[in-house]
């Protein structure tokens, strides 16, 4: 079966990351056989005085693969990961939900993007957790973070929102390359253009950096891409340099 774990608010100004405690625990899980994880997404939300963030209010979430009877065991060693590894004066929050046909998935993306643009409270998410049957918990501080890892679960399963973790070495500045080859790394589903279209195999890419970034949409992991001509007889792409990539 398939689940999903977003953690949010596990750092402060002098530690690493929320995502890199994500990346921590995903291979945590791993390494103990608990389960085989994918790809860990950012998600960026509301940004606003009110809501207490370390760096940019966003929050981490991966699905993984395990078996039923491994759910109860990842949430317990969850809770406890966060409760050991998180950082001083953080406020830590967990979200697991089992991604099966009773999972209300409307529900949790609308709550996702409202965390994008507005305030949204504990109570708000822990109401809609219960009403779900998605667990949330806090294990620390404020308890804060549950939003966010709610909010993440929500993004992740709406598919369209997000930069993955991680930059790709595919090519140097300046060299082309296919998009078959681009798409023969276990970690590139397709390349789509501006519009999300998904690019033919036989479409040639200019690195426009030395490192790519992949971001989530229509559910995959793709590589974004941009036009550099109109000449529809030779059209040739380029991935987008870092700035540009922030947009996702």
């Amino acid at each position: 079966m398939k689940i999903l774990i977003s953690i949010d608010d596990t750092d402060n100004l002098d530690s690493p990351g929320s995502g890199q405690a994500a990346e921590r625990l995903a291979h945590e899980l791993q390494s103990r056989g608990m389960a085989q994880c994918s790809s860990i997404s950012r998600h960026q939300l509301y940004v606003h005085e009110d809501i207490p963030y370390t760096s940019h209010n966003s929050a981490m979430c991966f699905t993984a693969a395990t078996e039923a009877t491994q759910v109860d065991p990842i949430i317990r060693f969850s809770e406890k990961f966060l409760q050991c590894e998180s950082a001083a004066g953080s406020d830590p929050g967990l979200c697991v939900a089992v991604a099966d046909a009773q999972l209300n998935t409307e529900a949790l993306t609308a709550f996702g993007l409202t965390a994008k643009k507005s305030i949204v409270t504990k109570q708000d998410a822990y109401d809609l957790a219960s009403l779900l049957g998605v667990h949330l918990s806090e294990h620390g501080g404020t308890g804060g973070g549950v939003i966010g890892a709610l909010a993440a679960i929500g993004l992740r399963l709406q598919g369209n929102d997000g930069r993955f973790r991680g930059w790709y070495h595919l090519g140097k500045r300046g060299e082309t390359s296919t998009v078959a080859d681009m798409c023969a790394h276990d970690f590139v589903d397709a390349v789509v253009d501006e519009h999300g279209q998904t690019l033919a195999e036989d479409n040639l890419v200019v690195f426009a950096e030395d490192t790519v970034k992949t971001v989530l949409l229509g559910g995959l992991q793709v590589v974004p891409v941009a036009r550099l001509n109109e000449d529809k007889n030779s059209v040739r792409w380029s991935t987008l340099a870092k700035k540009q990539v922030k947009r996702f």
